[in-house]
């Protein structure tokens, strides 16, 4: 059903791109209302407009707060066009048809991120957009509601293929962008106010979709929201996939944990080689000694500027990403040479204060893994040595970010060995210990930490026969003094940190 537009209400935030659908609106003899910078903004193009004002009689008042919240504005936007008695009312009270709204909203996202004064957040909380605008969308068989600069160029684009007609796919497909747009703007504004109060639904909206390659498999369809650019520079590289931005997130969540110049290889969100060293060259090789296999294709994180000499050792294995907070010229020449491999320039954190999951027919949200350890509690023969901290600590960090059930082996601040994702604590560290075996790393000295407690002592038997001398664990099975007694008895470092490290 085609609608001809012969009357407009324009009153936007943001002009940007405004200018052609403003001139093509006035060659097509539509009457334009309009208000404050708007209006002078359309007649400084040479384009006739009629003030809101004039057309409701009552001025802008209390300081801007109320200008279109008016019968005069919103019976024009309201009325149904086949409903005669609508019509007569529209006569009656002498209110014009509007048959285009264009309006946005206050920048209120942008104005929390740049100020923390409340009164000048209140103040762009909009009201009459918000209003104009779910009048406009509820009366789509009617009405074309634009709520966004962005969805200028396809309202430009029919005005003038249709030369000023609509039809109702079309003005539909508006009314649903606006709805969204209000939807967005509403959950932004509940989630200011709702900072320290409990929440009764959940709520998130996280614009600028981006459509993947697709999803995990590619027989699934996969979308990421968000923008990348507020934590990365892609310097080189093809576009990053679903499982890519999996495995970016797991690997910046870990390297955020070390200060000390480290290096990490991330395969499929487990860490499966990582060292902290004097240098960054230093610390890849290790990173890549801890697991030579696993590293093929892998996702390389750092903490510290790449050089010429650690980006001429990466670049002789093949790797999906590297991440780092700096790339000397040098290096990123030497790195630029494969044209599809991704080079991520990580500019601030990616953390956030929760993590969600959708399960069943709900949503699962908890706060996020932060923290190593709640207590450090010696229980073993003997206190931790100094070396012996570092590395405990190293290893549970390292544990915290592998797959459960999860066992890290370190040995001077380099993982040796894991066992990550296995259906029981001990089939975990065989596997770490076969992972150790397998590129020739001695156990004997080594540390040992486990995500969770152990229900025997067997796993800390199977440690103390490979060489193990320290062992951390969170404790908390009925059986805790059955692990503890036997590090007593055979001169192991047992520590209890309180806090349990699943990741499922």
């Amino acid at each position: 059903m085609q609608k001809q537009i012969k009357s407009a209400l324009i009153s936007v935030f943001y002009k940007d791109n405004l200018e052609n659908i403003v001139k093509t609106l006035g060659q097509q003899g539509v009457t334009i209302y309009s208000t404050g910078g708007t209006q002078k903004f359309i007649e400084e193009l040479g384009v006739k407009c009629v003030a809101v004002e004039d057309l409701t009689a009552y001025p802008s008042i209390l300081g801007g707060r109320v200008k279109t919240l008016h019968p005069k504005v919103f019976g024009g936007i309201l009325a149904r066009r086949e409903n005669p008695q609508d019509l007569e009312q529209l006569k009656q009270y002498e209110i014009p048809e509007i048959d285009l709204v264009i309006v946005d909203l206050y920048p209120f996202e942008e104005t929390v991120k740049s100020t923390t004064e409340e009164q000048a957040i209140i103040e762009k909380i909009d009201i009459g957009g918000v209003s104009l605008i779910r009048a406009a969308g509820k009366n789509f068989k009617d009405v074309v509601i634009v709520a966004s600069k962005d969805q200028y160029a396809d309202l430009e684009k029919a005005l003038v293929d249709g030369e000023g007609n609509t039809s109702l796919e079309q003005r539909r497909h508006f009314a649903a962008k606006a709805f969204e747009v209000c939807a967005h703007y509403d959950v932004a504004i509940a989630g200011y106010f709702l900072q320290n109060t409990e929440k009764e639904y959940f709520q998130l909206s996280v614009p600028q979709g981006q459509v993947c390659r697709y999803g995990e498999n590619p027989h699934q369809k996969g979308v990421f929201y968000g923008d990348l650019t507020e934590i990365f520079d892609k310097l080189h590289g093809k576009e990053l996939s679903y499982n890519n931005l999996v495995d970016v997130d797991a690997a910046v969540q870990l390297i955020a944990e070390f200060t000390e110049t480290t290096f990490a290889v991330i395969k499929h969100t487990n860490v499966c080689g990582i060292a902290s060293r004097p240098t960054l060259a230093a610390a890849w090789e290790a990173a890549l000694a801890g697991d030579k296999e696993s590293a093929f294709g892998g996702v390389l994180a750092c903490n510290k500027v790449v050089d010429a000499a650690t980006a001429q050792s990466i670049s002789e294995i093949f790797f999906e990403i590297l991440i780092a907070p700096g790339f000397e010229p040098a290096a990123l020449e030497i790195l630029q040479a494969k044209k599809n491999r991704i080079l991520l320039l990580q500019k601030k954190s990616a953390k956030s204060a929760q993590m969600f999951k959708n399960v069943l027919n709900g949503v699962l949200v908890q706060d996020n893994d932060e923290g190593s350890f709640l207590t450090w509690n010696d229980t073993g023969a003997q206190p931790a040595t100094a070396a012996q901290r570092t590395d405990l600590e190293f290893a549970n960090i390292v544990c915290k970010h592998l797959k459960s059930n999860a066992i890290a082996l370190v040995k001077d601040q380099q993982l040796v060995g894991k066992g990550c994702g296995q259906t029981s604590r001990i089939d975990a560290l065989r596997h770490a210990i076969e992972k150790a075996h397998q590129f020739e790393f001695s156990l004997q000295g080594a540390v040992m930490a486990s995500d969770a407690f152990f229900p025997f002592d067997d796993c800390v038997r199977i440690a103390k026969e490979e060489g193990i001398t320290a062992v951390i664990q969170p404790g908390g099975s009925i059986r805790d003094n059955d692990s503890i007694n036997y590090a007593k008895e055979n001169g192991m470092v047992m520590v209890i940190s309180g806090m349990r490290h699943f990741r499922h």
